[in-house]
């Protein structure tokens, strides 16, 4: 489908909506794939500037997750333009998606629309050794931690500031404290960013439903795993779901599943199937903005190499550049 067609929905769903509608795709495509980021802030910035003040925007994201302090500034920023902001939701929008969602007026979901938990995994220099990769280091998942301190209090059947106190300096011989210390506040940013983005719309929530939204999120959801579908987010959790019609969810569907085809999320990057002769160079998009104004794709740029050693041969992927590109 061409970028023309593309825009043909986005101008239907607004039809629909009433609304001025965005996209925001990052790829999840294996070997090359893409997160929420700061940069996406200017990127949209340059399209809401062309569009104006307008009394709605809908930003229909498809995302994994990524920085979490991004959607706060995301949202911050579309806000300078509308007085109701909406998030559509074709399929996934995951982690740092599901807390971008939470500073929406209304979350449309498809009938393929999933959310998830927004406790993220935390790497710094002091998480443990990647024992497979020495160059890297193994993300810890806050609610790990604090469900293992939940299990050792609940579980056993009693609360021993002893048996805590061992169970704790277990867990610091395998995690450094300071890693742990990370966890921690990490958890308490991703609570307070999670309020705040409640808060834009105090009216819509009392503090009790805002404190179970977060708490369900970050703490009832046991498994980082576990998807959220449209029903559940709306019944059982409480957020401002609206559960897109048969017209607007094929609509969404066939926007997200067309992006999916020209970024092939769901084929692998695969060196060995690019490279001619000894060096080819590439080009691969792997994220998207797009609106009536102008497209932008996030491009991975740079060389693929091969190295014919006596024992096996090795290809190298060396990435030169990476960044949003207007095309």
């Amino acid at each position: 489908m061409a970028r023309q067609q593309r825009v043909d929905i986005l101008q239907k769903i607004g039809r629909i909506r009433n609304s001025v509608v965005l996209s925001y795709i990052t790829g999840d495509r294996e070997n090359v794939s893409t997160r929420i980021a700061p940069d996406v802030v200017r990127v949209i910035y340059s399209h809401l500037e062309i569009i104006g003040n307008q009394p709605r925007v809908d930003l229909v994201l498809y995302t994994r997750g990524g920085d979490v302090l991004t959607p706060w500034r995301l949202v911050n920023l579309i806000r300078e333009y509308t007085e109701h902001f909406s998030v559509l939701v074709p399929f996934r929008a995951y982690s740092a998606g599901t807390l971008l969602c939470l500073g929406a007026d209304e979350i449309v979901m498809g009938k393929m629309g999933e959310l998830g938990p927004i406790d993220p995994s935390v790497i710094n220099a002091f998480n443990p050794q990647d024992p497979f990769n020495p160059s890297a280091k193994l993300p810890v998942s806050i609610e790990d931690v604090y469900s293992y301190m939940t299990l050792i209090a609940e579980k056993m059947g009693i609360y021993d500031e002893n048996v805590m106190a061992r169970a704790f300096l277990l867990l610091a011989e395998k995690i450094h404290p300071l890693a742990l210390g990370n966890v921690h506040r990490n958890w308490m940013l991703i609570r307070s960013l999670a309020n705040k983005m409640l808060s834009l719309r105090r009216e819509m929530f009392t503090s009790e439903q805002a404190q179970n939204i977060v708490d369900y999120l970050t703490e009832k959801l046991y498994a980082h795993n576990h998807m959220i579908a449209r029903r559940e987010a709306k019944e059982e959790i409480g957020l401002p779901v609206i559960l897109a019609d048969n017209e607007l969810n094929n609509l969404l569907w066939t926007l997200y599943e067309d992006v999916a085809a020209e970024l092939k999320l769901a084929e692998p990057f695969n060196p060995t199937e690019i490279i001619r002769g000894n060096r080819t160079e590439f080009e691969v998009a792997s994220g998207l903005v797009e609106s009536e104004c102008g497209s932008n794709y996030f491009v991975f740029s740079g060389m693929v190499e091969r190295r014919d050693y006596p024992e096996n041969g090795q290809i190298n992927v060396n990435i030169n550049k990476q960044g949003w590109r207007t095309m």
